[in-house]
């Protein structure tokens, strides 16, 4: 599927040149649903694809950014917290990504716990791969992740030691930096998404398995430099995850800022406004010398 737009030219390709990893052969059943909120979103999803959006070549600074919908793990907000943020990006010579990943399923999955995960490295390993062809800088590629999709992020970019994909090349799956919006980072009983946790793991995970992905417990000195946004007044997934999270950086001596709003909902869907918090985004990567 290709169309032309004013600032980009969007392609969805497969993820993956060949057969998917961690899945079983069985009928695709995604489905596609319109809402008034967030107008298109995603469910069912066991063919993982990524959605290629360049800047124009006059506009091209290097600088890409790949981009994780939320969702809970349930499904997918792939207009809201996908192809609108990556149409901005690509006003400001940013390349973008966004990524339909599989949502977890023991129907379609031989190990659902670490499908989106693995999908999220594939993405990183392709964008680097691709990195000539697509006119980006290889050394400038960040991830981005709404809510789950900024668990998943984290997860990414917390865990990118190990390989949960076929990496023959040895590609580098550390993404060099991360844009975490009201982000899920932990599933501890405390301060967990327990919605995302469920939907991830199951409903009786091992202790492990809660530690494993609670991405606090896992940042270390190489853990790519941050950016984290959060209303206080979030009452799905709690401020104290983008605070815990930050607060680890500092512990490691890695480079972040973080935003707390003294009030907005989940997902900012009436404050703060898009341009607000987007804008603060913007300065960040300016500083970071993301961007010119």
């Amino acid at each position: 599927m290709i169309f032309t737009l004013s600032v980009c030219i969007a392609q969805e390709i497969p993820l993956y040149p060949g057969k998917t990893p961690n899945s079983k052969d069985v009928a695709d059943e995604e489905e596609r649903k319109g809402n008034e909120q967030v107008d298109s979103l995603a469910f069912k999803v066991s063919i993982p694809t990524i959605s290629v959006f360049l800047a124009t070549k006059e506009k091209a600074n290097g600088t890409s950014v790949i981009i994780f919908p939320g969702g809970g793990y349930g499904g997918l907000l792939t207009k809201r917290e996908g192809s609108d943020p990556a149409r901005e990006f690509n006003k400001l010579g940013v390349t973008a990504f966004v990524v339909k990943y599989r949502l977890p399923s023991d129907r379609t999955m031989i190990d659902k716990s670490i499908g989106p995960l693995q999908d999220a490295q594939q993405a990183i390993k392709m964008v680097r791969e691709k990195a000539k062809e697509w006119n980006i800088n290889p050394q400038k590629i960040g991830i981005m992740g709404y809510s789950a999709g900024g668990h998943l992020a984290a997860t990414a970019g917390t865990h990118f030691g190990i390989s949960y994909i076929p990496n023959t090349e040895k590609t580098s799956l550390r993404p060099d930096f991360m844009l975490l919006i009201n982000p899920v980072i932990s599933f501890t009983d405390s301060i967990g998404h327990t919605g995302s946790r469920k939907n991830l793991l199951g409903d009786n995970p091992a202790k492990e398995q809660i530690r494993l992905f609670s991405n606090e417990y896992h940042i270390s000195k190489l853990t790519p430099p941050a950016f984290l946004v959060h209303a206080g007044t979030d009452v799905v997934v709690p401020v104290a995850n983008s605070l815990v999270f930050y607060q680890n950086l500092q512990r490691y001596g890695v480079s972040g800022e973080i935003h707390i709003y003294s009030k907005g909902e989940h997902g900012f869907l009436t404050y703060p406004s898009f341009g607000e918090w987007f804008g603060r985004c913007v300065n960040w990567m300016k500083s970071m010398e993301l961007m010119p």
